[in-house]
This record gives C-alpha cells, sequence and structure tokens, in this order.
C-alpha cells in the first residue's frame, strides 16, 4: 500500500519537472508490485497486501492497480495496465449492492471504514484518469456517493465506520481531505465537504506545539503525534486541498 502512495509521489515528481529518474523511480516501485502474489480468480486478480504470502485486501489491491496504470501512461508498459485492469475488475465487481466495499472478502475482514474506503475511490479515480478505460466508472461513482452519504458528520467530522462515528482517527480526516480534494476537481461537493472537514480537524485535532493529534474518543484525546499516522498525511491531505482551491498554484 505505501509502495503505492510513495510511487505516486515520483511520478508527480516526473510530471511536474520531466526528469526522467523520477520516473525510473517510480517503474521500480511498480516492478515490484509486479511481483506481488495474487489471488487469480474467474473475476480478476487480486494484488496480495504483502510481500510473502497472499492476503487479498481491496484497498491495497486498488492502490497498486491505480500507481501501475498511472506509471504506464508515461512508460508504455502495457503489462501494468493488464495486471490494472485485471486488479480493478476483482474489486469493482466485488463492490456491495450499496456502493461500499468491505475491507477484504473474507469474513474477518467484514467491516467498511472511512480511509480504506478513500483508498479505494483514489486507485479507481487514478485507473480511470490514466487509461481512460470508463467501464469502472460507475463504480467510482456508487463509492463516491456512498462515501459522502456515511463517513461524514454535518459539521465536517470525519467518522471511523459508516455506522459509528468513534474513534476519530486523524488518518480519516487526512485522507478524507486528500480524497475529497482529488474528486472536487470534477465534483464541487466533494470540495466543498473537504474543506469543512478541514476546518473541523484545525479546530478540534491540532495541538498548538505544532502537530495533529492521533485520535479522539467519546472522553479522552490521544494526544501522541505520529509522523506517518497524521502529520505526513495530513501534510498531503492539506497541499492537495490548497491546490484545488488554488489551482494557479499548481503551475508556479
Amino acid at each position: 500500500m505505501w509502495t503505492s502512495l510513495i510511487g505516486h509521489a515520483y511520478v508527480e515528481a516526473f510530471e511536474v519537472t520531466g526528469a526522467r529518474s523520477f520516473l525510473t523511480i517510480a517503474e521500480s516501485a511498480c516492478d515490484w508490485i509486479m511481483e506481488l502474489p495474487r489471488e487469480k480468480t474467474p473475476t480478476g486478480d487480486c494484488l496480495s497486501y504483502f510481500s510473502d504470502r497472499q492476503a487479498s485486501v481491496h484497498n491495497a489491491n486498488m492502490l497498486g492497480a491505480g500507481i501501475l496504470a498511472r506509471t504506464a501512461k508515461h512508460c508504455g508498459r502495457e503489462e501494468y495496465v493488464r495486471v490494472a485492469r485485471s486488479a480493478m475488475e476483482y474489486s469493482c465487481l466485488r463492490q456491495r449492492s450499496d456502493g461500499s466495499w468491505w475491507y477484504g472478502e473474507e469474513d474477518k475482514y467484514h467491516w467498511i471504514d472511512n480511509f480504506h474506503t478513500g483508498y479505494n475511490l483514489d486507485g479507481l479515480k487514478y485507473y480511470i484518469d490514466s487509461t481512460q478505460d470508463h467501464e469502472f466508472r460507475p463504480h467510482l461513482d456508487k463509492g463516491l456517493a456512498f462515501f459522502l452519504a456515511n463517513f461524514f458528520r454535518d459539521d465536517g467530522c470525519p467518522k471511523y465506520y459508516h455506522d459509528r462515528t468513534y474513534p476519530v482517527d486523524i488518518q480519516c480526516a487526512a485522507q478524507a481531505i486528500d480524497t475529497l480534494a482529488k474528486l472536487g476537481r470534477e465534483v464541487p461537493s466533494c470540495l466543498d465537504l473537504a474543506t469543512r472537514v478541514a476546518a473541523w480537524t484545525l479546530n478540534n485535532m491540532w495541538d498548538r506545539r505544532g502537530y495533529f493529534h492521533y485520535r479522539k474518543y467519546p472522553l479522552v484525546t490521544a494526544r501522541t503525534p505520529m509522523l506517518h499516522w497524521g502529520q505526513a498525511t495530513m501534510f498531503k491531505g492539506l497541499s492537495q486541498l490548497y491546490g484545488a482551491l488554488c489551482p494557479q498554484s499548481e503551475s508556479r
């Protein structure tokens, strides 16, 4: 999963600078993803969450497909697109009727949460934008509708699960802002919601000492600063939101 997210940073660096060295690093990440175990089924193959054994979860599968497709757009590696499409087939054909995804298909993975749903939507959008394969667009639209309807309170507080709020986790806030800001370029209501989530998070989870709190519970707050679980992801989400609100900044 994190390999995919890091790979996007290098693709973006290539897109901004044109420096081939950045794309080469993204390709190396994709080559590693291509070597992952896969659950092979008649309705698509699932990229594994782990490198040494098969574990089929939708967010890792869809994020892997997203970076494969985005990198292939620049390097022309058709095998990346082939594997990405099969991964999207696996997850999209297992989307639930209400637009949600289980974390994974095994019984032990049957929960639905905020930030993993955001990862699914991100991966699917990257795939569609990079390949112009719109067969899975209805799945993105349906998944987004579920995301908007179930994971946020009216005041902008991000809920952890689709059916209950607590714990309020900084990763839910960060990923929601990031995903909504990306989609807000096409769906203005997403950008409005991203702004509300950011405002709620700054008012309720920002510490004056310079970091975001880890979690809020009904009676207590876990104030531990986590580097990647909160600080880095909030920086990314807020940067994405700034770019969406001030598009002229992206050309500087």
